[in-house]
């Protein structure tokens, strides 16, 4: 983390009633994904013309608004998603961390929204850590999952940006994204549904693309599918995401291919990292467009040897069968791939401390 003052000093109420050290190991012992929170949380005001303020560590808990507040209107929301990791020394690495700053402050511009100055993030992401340190699992592959958001809070019904957010950090205990482990996932190419088009908010990590979302997701499990591949908007052949995670495709077992960003595109860290790790480990690396049809004879005839998605919640995911409108097709045999699952290992092995860092990516509290 850098050692940069921030230019707002933290209000600390540390919880009077935190849970109890048995009920919390109780919890850490099967946390699952995104329904456990621990003790505090961290927030800050911002209001135009006096810039952000009233930075407070705090109980966990409900937040109070009006009925007409802008965000619940017109959907001025953000976040952001990364974790903390349990070191073998018992210490707390974060990931990256800075990168997760950055996309904050470009999803901030892009909706008009005021960006949080980078040091002032990364102070709100140490002050909640350290004192809710003992919520970090140490168990193999777990990790507390940071879930910054801002949003406006504008008491006023017109098209407008607000005048007034509210930026919030929440913690939660994380296991596998997925129930079954590491196990391939079955996709449905969605080409009825589109996530965002050029000149619009794929790039941008705000709540409105997830929502837009869902109702493909349903689709594809009604059609006994885990996750939906989303395609480009303007001609619904080129792959683009899986769901909230980017796409990887494996020729030849030696070189990698994902979607290179073309503005409709989240631009995933674990994307990035992946791109560094596999020059690492000595594969080959394309950024490039690929088609449905690609990726369907590619498959078939074997010149394709593996697929996976990543990301911060899910990790690294292989992606086994393809469905679409036109039917279905399996990637190789249908199993993780080497490659998948070396990568995995190598990214895991750097975030819970197992292997040297060369890339200063681990920023260590405590």
């Amino acid at each position: 983390m850098s050692t940069t003052a921030p230019a707002l000093a933290f209000d600390l109420r540390p919880s009077a009633t935190p849970v109890a050290p048995e009920r919390r190991a109780e919890l850490l012992a099967e946390p699952g994904f995104g329904r456990i929170f621990t003790d505090h949380m961290v927030t800050m005001r911002y209001a135009e013309g006096r810039g952000w303020y009233e930075a407070v560590l705090q109980p966990y808990g409900p937040i109070s608004l009006d009925p007409s507040t802008s965000a619940l209107h017109y959907g001025q929301e953000i976040f952001e998603g990364l974790k903390a990791y349990r070191q073998p020394d018992g210490g707390i690495g974060l990931f990256r961390p800075e990168q997760n700053a950055r996309r904050f402050a470009r999803s901030a511009a892009r909706l008009a929204m005021p960006a949080v100055p980078e040091e002032l993030f990364l102070e709100s992401i140490r002050v909640l850590v350290e004192h809710d340190r003992d919520w970090v699992p140490s168990k193999a592959e777990d990790s507390l999952y940071l879930r910054p958001f801002m949003f406006a809070t504008d008491p006023y019904l017109g098209v407008r940006p607000s005048l007034e957010y509210l930026y919030c950090l929440i913690a939660s205990p994380a296991g596998a994204y997925f129930p079954r482990g590491v196990q391939p996932v079955s996709v449905w190419l969605s080409t009825e549904y589109t996530r965002a088009a050029p000149g619009g908010t794929g790039e941008a990590k705000c709540a409105g693309n997830y929502a837009a979302s869902l109702i493909a997701q349903a689709q594809a499990a009604e059609r006994g599918c885990d996750q939906v591949v989303w395609l480009d908007a303007v001609e619904h052949r080129w792959v683009e995401e899986m769901g909230g995670m980017n796409l990887y495709f494996v020729y030849g077992g030696d070189t990698l291919v994902t979607p290179e960003l073309t503005g409709t595109l989240l631009p995933g860290i674990t994307r990035d990292t992946i791109l560094t790790l596999a020059a690492d480990l000595g594969y080959k690396t394309e950024v490039r467009r690929i088609s449905t049809d690609e990726w369907r004879e590619a498959a078939t005839s074997g010149a394709m040897t593996e697929a996976f998605a990543c990301g911060t919640a899910a990790v690294v995911t292989p992606v086994g069968t393809v469905q679409g409108a036109d039917g279905q097709f399996t990637v190789a045999d249908g199993e993780p791939g080497e490659v998948t699952m070396k990568l995995r290992q190598a990214l895991l092995d750097i975030q819970h401390g197992h292997a040297r860092d060369t890339h200063g990516w681990l920023h260590r509290i405590g």
